[in-house]
This record gives C-alpha cells, sequence and structure tokens, in this order.
C-alpha cells in the first residue's frame, strides 16, 4: 500500500485542508504532466493522480490517514466455511449487524439521524393524510428503502478482512 500523504509531498494528517492538497497536486501536476515540452513524467503523474484522488475530499484524507495507522495484519487467506446444513456453519449474517454501532458512529451520524427522521415524518404525513388507503403501507415502504439505500452513504466503510 503507498502513501497517498508521500506521494504529494504532505504530512500524514487528515486535518489539511483542501486547498494545501490541491497546491500540492497543483505543483506536482506542473511538473510532470505528459504534455509538457520535455514529455514530463507520466509515471509520476500518474501516481501522484491517483494521491490526489483519494486526498482530495476530508473523508478520502481520513480514510486515507486510517488506512495508514491502522495495525497490519497477516495476510493469511481466511478459511472457507466448511460446506454442510447451515445450522453448522457459524453465523456469518450476525457480523454486519456487530458491526453498526461503530459504523454509525464513525461515519456521519447527524446527517444518519436527519434522514431517519426525515423518512419518519414523512411517514407520519402519510399515515395521517391517507390513512387506512392502499397506497400508504407502499408510501411508506418506500420510505423506509429510501432510508435504507441512502443511509449506507452516511455509515463508515466496513472493516477489511
Amino acid at each position: 500500500m503507498t502513501d497517498p500523504f508521500s506521494e504529494l509531498g504532505l504530512p500524514a494528517r487528515p486535518g489539511l485542508s483542501d486547498e494545501q492538497v490541491r497546491a500540492a497536486w497543483r505543483t506536482i501536476a506542473a511538473l510532470t504532466h505528459p504534455d509538457r515540452p520535455d514529455g514530463g513524467n507520466p509515471a509520476r503523474y500518474a501516481t501522484a493522480s491517483a494521491a490526489y484522488a483519494q486526498l482530495r475530499t476530508p473523508w478520502g484524507r481520513s480514510e486515507a490517514y486510517a488506512d495508514l495507522t491502522a495495525p497490519q495484519h497477516d495476510t493469511a487467506p481466511i478459511p472457507a466455511i466448511p460446506p454442510g446444513p447451515a445450522a453448522a456453519r457459524p453465523l456469518v449474517a450476525i457480523r454486519p449487524l456487530r458491526l453498526l454501532p461503530s459504523r454509525i458512529r464513525h461515519g456521519r451520524p447527524l446527517r444518519l439521524a436527519l434522514r431517519a427522521i426525515t423518512a419518519v415524518a414523512l411517514s407520519v404525513v402519510v399515515l395521517a393524510v391517507i390513512p387506512g388507503q392502499p397506497a400508504a403501507p407502499a408510501l411508506v415502504a418506500g420510505l423506509v428503502l429510501w432510508f435504507a439505500l441512502t443511509g449506507r452513504a452516511d455509515l463508515a466503510p466496513p472493516p477489511r478482512r
């Protein structure tokens, strides 16, 4: 794994501003761009471009910093789940539920709460405006689906295995 901060000549800190990252990128791009009269340095330009793409947002910088500071685990392969009846296999569906509080806490909890409040408020409005109508459960189910699909963007990424 390469260090995108060092690729741009920046200190490894998640608190860098957008302008600091952009300025470092522009300096390297001006010196290494393949359209320069001397041909530039396409390999260096490509690595700097990849580093800038990763660090251009505050979220990306925090993710890159977390990857750098995370303890490195051995790369031994994960054993496959043995074939057999479902009762004999470990419950792999429980792991995402166990990680959910951590993913909420390390993600964007306020935006997620705002989405949840919006979904609940709209569901209450739907049930108040058209109670007992066949469309009411479908609209509420649609709001729940909207929350589930858009709320994933506000969760932190799951840890790598």
